[in-house]
């Protein structure tokens, strides 16, 4: 049974003894990767949430590793994030349609000056 760092401290976890398997190596370099240095950041019934940073690429990926009467599957997707910036946006709100056209018009601006004082 390996043994997870989660948050700073180790303990063992039966639930990813054959199922880290599935996220066991880089997406991008094919590199296998260190299970021992897989991050548990997250767990709620039968899910939990992944940090894994590959040593050769430096990529990091984030897997949601669900275990439910139908077996164990996962979603995993790259990310520049590290586990910190993980948290803390996975507890900020949802992005509403003003932010994104805010974010937008406040770009064209930054573009307009830009363009003044090239």
């Amino acid at each position: 049974m390996p043994i997870l760092p989660n948050n700073s401290s180790r303990r063992y976890h039966p639930f990813f003894d054959e199922n880290l398997k599935l996220v066991s190596y880089c997406p991008l370099c094919d590199s296998h990767y260190n299970l021992l240095e897989a991050r548990i950041l997250e767990e709620q019934e039968g899910a939990s949430l992944i940090y894994i940073r590959c040593r050769k690429c430096q990529s990091s990926i984030l897997a949601l590793i669900f275990n439910n009467h139908m077996g164990v599957s996962s979603v995993g997707l790259v990310t520049d994030l590290n586990p910190e910036e993980v948290l803390r946006y996975r507890s900020a709100g949802e992005v509403a349609e003003d932010d994104v056209l805010w974010s937008y018009q406040y770009l064209q601006k930054i573009d307009t000056v830009v363009e003044l004082l090239g």
